[in-house]
């Protein structure tokens, strides 16, 4: 099993009151590989800003 990076570790710390969770430890991993900036928002696949593109499909659908 790896070890955490510092910087993973204390922004979990930062977010979430109960640190040793598993929550909070996919959290720090997720910050230590680089996918989620602290206090910031998740990368989508492509790297680009996260979009609902399902929200809008089920929308419009419903508003026949």
């Amino acid at each position: 099993m790896a070890k955490l990076c510092a910087k993973g570790k204390s922004a979990a710390k930062r977010k979430f009151k109960v640190y040793p969770s598993a929550y909070a430890n996919m959290y720090a991993s997720g910050v230590c590989s680089g996918k989620i900036k602290p206090g910031g928002r998740k990368k989508a696949a492509s790297g680009g800003p996260i979009q609902m593109a399902g929200m809008a499909r089920k929308r419009r659908a419903g508003c026949a």
